[in-house]
């Protein structure tokens, strides 16, 4: 049986009223999107346009995203997003459709990642057989690749080998693929998922469970750890908002979410510098550090959360600067995400062959920074412009 709450959205109900803002309803059929909340795809823009100018090294200009400034960067983004996304696209295709068709659906998306996943890899390791550069096969992964490109791509097909830069992707794969028992549990047994989903980060911080990678190591995105941000945004798109939203945009909440974004700040800036360097009793070091990004240490999923929580309480999702021609920009960037991750990555290795061979002034790295974000942009317009055009034509095959 279909819960009431998901059968009012197609039925005239009263569900809108109770909808939290992070909420927005994902139409599956290709039609207009009037009822879609800009901040994810704004949030998502913004962090595509962090990770081409963090994947950049010692880029003077990755100081303008979030990792210099606290313990989360924007693999958090992308997490809670897809959780919230996938929670709400998924739960309309079965309240319209049923569960089979929530089973392809996830079976459809975790191929479309599985695919770019691997056309990624290839355009790495042509990039770099092209360059001629030996630095860069050690610094993109790819010298196992072509060396021993057969085991080496039986690896990748697998997920078990990937080059630098592509390891969200097949981690989101297994997300994807999984996500249908997942939306099965939020909507039949909140409580137990989330206990369960819980259960399973907390382990993963105490004894380190990961996934073998090949030839060494483990997976650098432990899906066993980050399985519970993305669970999160799930659980609150589906469950969470209806009891907890008025509470968690309170006055005293949002002030201790301040308060841990500054903690985090001084930390991270202690990082950094020397003039903002601080020393901490060592107590409090033996308790925060390290601060594991692999298995989304518990400091950097608070840090996500606290932003979170101080981004819905003051920008408000009917708010004016979404005219703004940047922020479009941004948010055009965020409705294609896969496919301008996979730009972005191979963009930042452009950029960094150029800077390490051509020139790695100030100058550069404005340029190389400024260009590539404009490429980006222009990249997602590009692709929405064929996706709206090719709906106007049937299928021909």
């Amino acid at each position: 049986m279909i819960p009431k709450y998901l059968t009012d959205r197609f039925n005239g109900g009263n569900f809108h009223r109770h909808r939290s803002p992070l909420i927005f309803h994902l139409r599956i059929d290709g039609g207009p999107d009037l009822d879609r909340d800009l901040r994810l795809d704004l949030c998502r823009g913004l962090a595509l346009w962090c990770v081409f100018l963090d994947h950049i090294p010692n880029n003077i200009f990755s100081w303008v995203t979030l990792r210099h400034y606290g313990f989360s960067d924007a693999t958090e983004i992308f997490m809670f997003v897809s959780g919230v996304t996938c929670a709400l696209s998924y739960s309309d295709v079965y309240a319209r459709y049923g569960w089979a068709s929530v089973f392809a659906h996830t079976l459809l998306r975790g191929w479309e990642i599985y695919v770019a996943f691997l056309i990624l890899t290839i355009a790495l390791v042509m990039i770099v057989y092209a360059s001629g550069s030996d630095r860069l096969v050690d610094e993109v992964n790819v010298r196992v690749l072509l060396q021993n490109p057969g085991a080496a791509l039986i690896n990748a097909a697998i997920l078990t080998y990937r080059p630098v830069n592509t390891d969200i992707l097949p981690t989101f794969v297994l997300f994807h693929l999984s996500f249908a028992p997942v939306l099965w549990g939020i909507l039949k047994f909140p409580a137990a998922s989330l206990l369960i989903s819980s259960s399973i980060y907390v382990i993963v911080q105490l004894y380190g469970w990961n996934l073998p990678e090949w030839p060494t190591n483990q997976w650098y995105f432990n899906p066993l750890a980050w399985q519970f941000l993305v669970f999160l945004g799930a659980w609150w798109a589906i469950r969470g908002y209806r009891t907890f939203w008025p509470r968690i945009v309170s006055w005293p909440i949002v002030v201790l979410a301040i308060a841990y974004i500054c903690f985090g700040l001084m930390i991270a800036l202690s990082w950094e510098s020397e003039k903002f360097a601080f020393a901490l009793p060592s107590y409090i070091e033996h308790l925060i550090y390290p601060i594991d990004k692999p298995n989304l240490d518990p400091l950097r999923l608070l840090h996500f959360l606290a932003i979170t929580i101080v981004v819905a309480r003051f920008v408000p999702r009917n708010w004016r600067g979404f005219a703004v021609v940047g922020v479009k920009a941004a948010i055009r960037c965020g409705e294609h995400s896969l496919e301008t991750y996979c730009a972005a990555v191979v963009l930042s290795l452009l950029a960094d062959l150029y800077l390490k061979e051509v020139s790695n002034s100030i100058a550069a790295q404005l340029v190389v920074s400024a260009v590539g974000v404009a490429v980006l942009i222009l990249f997602a317009a590009c692709v929405t412009w064929v996706s709206k055009r090719s709906r106007r034509h049937p299928k021909l095959l």
